[in-house]
């Protein structure tokens, strides 16, 4: 509520607009800074939420004002950052009393998110401050080098597998004529690539070369799922979750889906051998594999996800286009801006990639020869690739999707979870919902799967699931009660028993 907090909004605004480091790099707006505008104030609220990077929330005694519906301003604010997957930190005064609707209304936020409580304005401050030098952290955008030429806090040169950069310098060599045989040293190598630091290895070099690139990373690995209709609805034919180095995942995936695919047969007029089209373009699909691999955000907890439907090839990247490349100019000649640098250029080398920018061009060249529809490029909280299949002899989707209904019905199926319905259910997520029984408490969780470190459990499995709503607390009202156990909702129950199933 802007008059509630008037005063240390106006002092967070100047903090952050004067601060040294935070300054640089965010750009606060608050209400009272508008000049006169021939709009509502609830339309400027809700246009700086939809513009922003961060929602920062402060919550105290009063509700406020409210419209028609009996929602006020800042509960709109809340829901549309909500709706957008903004980043919401959430503050929240330390007092006795409050209206009964703000007191709602914190209670709803504390089931998405975790906040934080302050006395006083220089408590808020301190709050804020940690909050944003940790965003910054997480983002790595105070880091001095992009996370790919960053050197892994954990892993060291026995974690390269060295007939991986043998196999990588002999591929190179006819891709590329790079300039190494396989005699030389793999450590030369790698140093060549600026791969390594003395006995330190950089995360891209675990990614192209490591024994077991998930022991550090482990939601690089890609998940690849088949469904029978158009929709994200059970049964699931096919369900995998690759593991191995980029050039592994790469051939994992493609071949996923190329056996998938339907395939024509020709005659032997030009060759004893049958010519056999697949449905789909090779390249096409290859090339749109590797781009969500090579430029996907692997700060985030989310994996690639490639999801084949009866009409379409959806591949899901965590991440976003390079700051001033559009969705519109991936269709035309463009530069090349690897998000991964240190990561593009072996693959790059070994004949994965191409440097120039061209690769969606190909996609949609492809795609366009193969008599198809042209792809759709998205980007949203993901950025998304669709390469779309043909009409089987005329056949309507709708129909393939009754088809499918049926299907469900005589398994007795009812579907509720799929790996879409929840695209950023990590791994850490999936073994808490495995091993979650009843009610347990968080020492009984850690202790099954062998976690110590609570911090870690925290931020990994416990809040991620609250927030996807796979799992409740016993006592909601009371987070931090001593007495707090936690339970499968009905959705965790449905994705419990879809993961048994994909076992």
């Amino acid at each position: 509520m802007q008059s509630e907090f008037a005063a240390e909004r106006q002092m967070l605004f100047e903090y952050l607009t004067t601060d040294a480091l935070l300054g640089k790099f965010f750009e606060p707006f608050i209400f009272e800074n508008v000049p006169a505008l021939n709009t509502t104030p609830a339309t400027v609220f809700l246009n700086e939420v939809a513009n922003c990077d961060i929602y920062l929330g402060i919550f105290g005694e009063k509700y406020g004002y409210e419209d028609a519906d009996g929602v006020s301003p800042t509960e709109r604010e809340y829901d549309c950052a909500s709706e957008q997957y903004k980043t919401r930190l959430i503050y929240i005064k330390d007092i006795k009393t409050r209206d009964e609707k703000e007191t709602i209304l914190i209670k709803k936020i504390e089931k998405d998110v975790v906040r934080k409580s302050f006395a006083n304005i220089d408590e808020l401050k301190t709050e804020v401050y940690a909050s944003l030098i940790r965003y910054l952290e997480e983002k790595e955008i105070i880091h001095s080098f992009p996370f790919d030429a960053t050197l892994n806090r954990t892993a060291t040169l026995d974690d390269i597998d060295e007939k991986k950069v043998k196999k990588f310098i002999t591929r190179a060599r006819i891709k590329r004529s790079f300039n190494f045989d396989e005699s030389a040293d793999y450590r030369m190598v790698l140093s060549h690539l600026d791969l390594i630091a003395g006995e330190r290895v950089t995360n891209a070099a675990i990614l192209l070369f490591g024994k077991k690139p998930q022991k550090f990373m482990i939601t690089s690995s890609v998940r690849c799922c088949q469904f029978y209709g158009s929709k994200t609805e059970r049964p699931i034919p096919s369900y995998h979750v690759y593991e191995g180095d980029v050039f592994e995942l790469i051939d994992q995936a493609v071949s996923f889906v190329m056996s998938r695919v339907d395939v024509s047969v020709g005659g032997r007029e030009k060759s004893v051998v049958a010519d056999v089209q697949p449905e789909l373009p090779l390249l096409a699909v290859t090339e749109a594999i590797v781009n969500a691999i090579c430029h996907r955000d692997y700060t985030s907890n989310a994996s690639v996800q490639i999801m084949l439907f009866n009409n379409r090839l959806e591949i899901w990247n965590p991440g976003q286009l390079p700051y001033g490349l559009t969705v519109e100019m991936l269709k035309i000649e463009h530069p090349s801006r690897p998000a991964n640098p240190l990561l593009a250029r072996p693959m790059y080398l070994y004949g994965s990639i191409e440097n120039v920018g061209t690769g969606t061009e190909m996609i949609i060249q492809k795609c366009l020869e193969k008599g198809l529809r042209e792809p759709v490029f998205k980007q949203d909280l993901d950025f998304v690739t669709t390469i779309w299949r043909k009409e089987k002899n005329g056949e309507k989707m709708e129909e393939a999707d009754d088809l499918m209904k049926t299907v469900q019905e005589n398994q007795h199926v009812t579907p509720h979870v799929t790996p879409h319905v929840t695209p950023h259910v990590t791994p850490h997520v999936e073994e808490l919902i495995k091993v979650l029984n009843e009610e347990m408490s968080r020492s009984e969780i850690q202790a099954i799967i062998k976690l110590s470190d609570r911090e870690n459990f925290r931020l990994n499995y416990l809040q991620p699931a609250l927030k996807f709503g796979l799992i409740e607390m016993t006592i909601p009202d009371k987070p931090k009660s001593v007495f707090q156990k936690y339970r499968l909702t009905e959705k965790g129950r449905d994705l419990k028993k879809l993961l048994n199933n994909l076992r």
